[in-house]
């Protein structure tokens, strides 16, 4: 590496030497670096050392999985939208499509939870609104580490109330989605985010930038200093001292996002929006040099007309800084005035900051000097990209098989359950979801509230409704990826089919640890490969998502943790059920096969403190045989209720079901057959359904027709849970279920 090692120049100065610690600064190896001298032909000032390394950093460049995520299968009849845009949109028919992903805010979070989780939820719904959608729902996927850790409660409490803020203020319900602990995130907590929005198929709105000449326009707050360096903060594993780093984290304001969303779409009804970016990472930097590049153009900026919050700011600051609730567009020409009447009803900014060019080079100015100056294609394409042999990879080693009778029977199963529903991961998140407002918009139905399988959301003025769901197991991962990610992927595709809803695509959040070392890389390419053979079988493709890396605190990674968010519609809401038993009386049907898999089971680890064994296999086939069958017959009125069987097997599935009914269930014990009842009743194999019905003859037909496995195992009747003379109250489980959250959250 050729440098001259004395200080660096101003900005102004495009002859400005750079220093080795500069360059580490910036996150950019060696090898990064020299690719960048090639392209510039010199050496780089400050701003455009700034510029390469936030669009070369992990976050956005995604140089060490895009060579994987290019595996994944992305086209459906009903896909209009696949990856590379702001979000994934399908189409819904009847003109309209839905448009969602999901992403991560998982160090911004860790530092400063509140604002970090606030601000995960307002950057995912420009991306929805970006794209000319009105947000209607949104999911998150949340874990912390152990409940003792002297971190958990506080950052519980701060990721929880910055969601609720976000989103409540904002105006769009949060629906549902994840909370779970384990150790591994003691040093690295995940938030992901998810959005789903309703838009026409006719103005959908994408980011790519013609015409040389066009007005490139500012919209929304004033650029501040918070938040710069936050791409790079969030492309590296943490070590000690992260309340060093809370100034990279943005701070964000509901109320200016809310006239934010309003002005946008009002703006979009006019014919005069060339192409329009969402400021997120990077903020103006990504903005525009994605928004330019995607268009073959090029841009030149007028740093002066940045609307500023603060004095005297930089260059570097504000083509760095991560300010929320800023928009990036290019118009038409001569509709600047109209636009800019309509922001400016709206009480936000609106500024003319530049113009598209032919030159292909993005070209700074500042007080009335040139800053910057980049070829915009060399510096987006020539963004690196790690295969095989830079990212070495070695696959995760499969654990011996474990058998249900090496470990004793529980005295009282039952007691047992009681314990299971209490614990950290299966406790009732109430205490979460009622700081949400989950009825805003008055279009959540009710059988899709918090808790299911599920949620359900309709679409507006029609019958239509969409199921939304976020799933994934991170131990079944840990200990096999590949089973793992098909697993991920099939859940979900499980809980969207339990409402009656068809399943139409996914999003995905790739949380992993560094990916330089090559078991983290394993697990990372382990994932993929498990999801895109279900996605391939399922029908299920991947239209948007986010990858997360270097989540790991002093050489400790994460579990692996593919998040999965999936859309599925259902074309008469009036027919989806949910897993309430609604009476006594209805017959208890399991469909799908059970051998008693306990290996990384909730069972044996909240039981016998063992985290040992393989996943359940995945049976791709038999889940897509499985969940087509219960979804037709729901379609056909015969299923009353449905929950898909995961975290602690039958035995769970059945309580919440009662649980969510407020009745009682009998089990019938001669359903497990020879199988151990502890396997029978905590195995977590997949391609499971339980039912309910009051049609179980004509359910026990179709399914031997269809050569489905079906077992009658119980009923619903009486306020107790019953099974081979063991018997339970259900109030003594609820409330075991209940009180877990609050007591955690309010002791201490």
């Amino acid at each position: 590496m050729k440098l001259r090692m004395n200080e660096d120049k101003s900005d102004g100065d495009l002859s400005s030497s750079i220093t080795l610690e500069t360059i580490a600064a910036h996150g950019l190896s060696e090898s990064e670096y020299n690719k960048v001298l090639e392209i510039m032909g010199r050496e780089p000032n400050l701003t455009e050392l700034g510029i390469f390394s936030v669009m070369w950093s992990e976050h956005c460049s995604y140089k060490s999985s895009k060579y994987w995520l290019k595996t994944l299968p992305t086209e459906a009849p009903w896909v209009i939208c696949g990856p590379g845009e702001n979000a994934g949109i399908i189409d819904i028919g009847d003109g309209q499509a839905a448009v969602f992903k999901m992403e991560s805010h998982n160090h911004p979070s860790f530092i400063e939870p509140f604002q970090g989780a606030a601000t995960g939820v307002g950057g995912i719904l420009r991306d929805i609104f970006t794209m000319g959608a009105r947000p209607v729902a949104n999911m998150n996927s949340l874990r912390f580490g152990r409940p003792d850790h002297p971190k958990t409660k506080h950052l519980v409490n701060g990721v929880v109330a910055g969601i609720g803020s976000y989103g409540n203020c904002v105006g769009v319900p949060t629906l549902g989605g994840e909370c779970t602990f384990h150790m591994a995130y003691d040093g690295n907590i995940l938030v992901n985010a998810m959005t789903v929005g309703i838009a026409e198929t006719n103005k959908i709105f994408y980011s790519a930038a013609t015409g040389a000449g066009n007005p490139v326009i500012y919209v929304g707050s004033k650029t501040g200093r918070d938040g710069i360096h936050g791409a790079t903060m969030a492309s590296a594993e943490f070590t000690e001292g992260t309340e060093e780093k809370r100034p990279t984290v943005q701070v964000g304001d509901p109320f200016t996002e809310k006239l934010l969303i309003e002005a946008c779409l009002e703006l979009m009804q006019m014919d005069c929006i060339v192409g329009i970016q969402d400021m997120g990472a990077a903020g103006l930097t990504s903005s525009s040099f994605e928004m330019a590049s995607k268009g073959g153009m090029g841009v030149e900026l007028n740093l002066d007309d940045v609307p500023q919050r603060e004095k005297d700011m930089t260059p570097y600051e504000m083509m760095l800084s991560e300010s929320q609730e800023r928009m990036l567009m290019v118009l038409k020409p001569g509709s600047e005035e109209a636009a800019r009447t309509i922001f400016e009803k709206w009480a936000l900014d609106f500024a003319v900051v530049g113009k598209l060019t032919n030159t292909g080079r993005m070209v700074l100015t500042h007080k009335s000097k040139k800053v910057a100056d980049l070829p915009i294609d060399p510096l987006a394409l020539a963004s690196p990209e790690y295969d095989e042999n830079d990212r070495p990879w070695t696959p995760t080693q499969k654990s011996p098989p474990v058998k249900p009778d090496s470990f004793p029977a529980p005295d009282n199963p039952l007691l047992t359950l009681k314990k299971i529903m209490g614990t950290p991961d299966l406790a009732s998140k109430r205490w979460v979801w009622e700081q949400y407002d989950h009825m805003v918009m008055a279009d959540t139905l009710v059988n899709g509230r918090p808790g299911g399988d599920a949620a359900l959301v309709r679409v507006h003025g029609t019958k239509k409704a969409l199921a939304i769901t976020t799933d994934c197991t991170p131990r079944y991962c840990q200990a096999d990826p590949v089973e793992g990610g098909r697993q991920a992927v099939a859940e979900t595709w499980r809980n969207i089919t339990a409402t009656g809803a068809k399943p139409l695509a996914i999003t995905d959040c790739m949380n992993f640890g560094n990916p330089e070392r090559p078991d983290v890389m394993g697990q990372f390419v382990g994932s993929i490969q498990g999801m895109r053979e279900a996605c391939l079988i399922l029908k299920f493709p991947v239209v948007s998502g986010n990858v997360s890396l270097y989540n790991e605190t002093n050489g400790q990674a994460i579990m692996p943790t593919p998040a999965i968010g999936g859309v599925g519609l259902i074309e008469d809401y009036t027919k989806a059920v949910s897993l309430h038993l609604n009476g006594a009386g209805q017959t208890l049907i399991l469909v799908g096969q059970t051998q008693g898999h306990i290996g990384q089971s909730v069972y044996l680890r909240e039981i016998h403190g063992l985290e040992i064994g393989p996943p359940p296999s995945v049976d791709l086939s038999k889940e897509l045989q499985h969940g087509n069958f219960v979804r037709s017959q729901i379609g056909l009125g015969n299923i009353n209720a449905c929950h898909d069987i995961s975290d602690g097997g039958l035995a769970v599935a059945v309580t919440e079901m009662a649980m969510a009914g407020n009745i009682g269930v009998n089990l019938n014990a001669e359903a497990a057959g020879s199988m151990p009842l502890h396997a029978w009743l905590f195995g977590e194999d997949q391609a499971r359904f339980l039912i309910a019905t009051n049609v179980p003859e004509r359910i026990m037909d179709a399914a031997k027709l269809s050569k489905v496995p079906a077992s009658i195992i119980g009923e619903s009747k009486g306020n107790e849970i019953t099974i081979a003379g063991f018997s339970i109250p259900l109030s003594d489980i609820i409330k075991e279920h209940e009180n877990w959250l609050p007591e955690f959250m309010s002791t201490g």
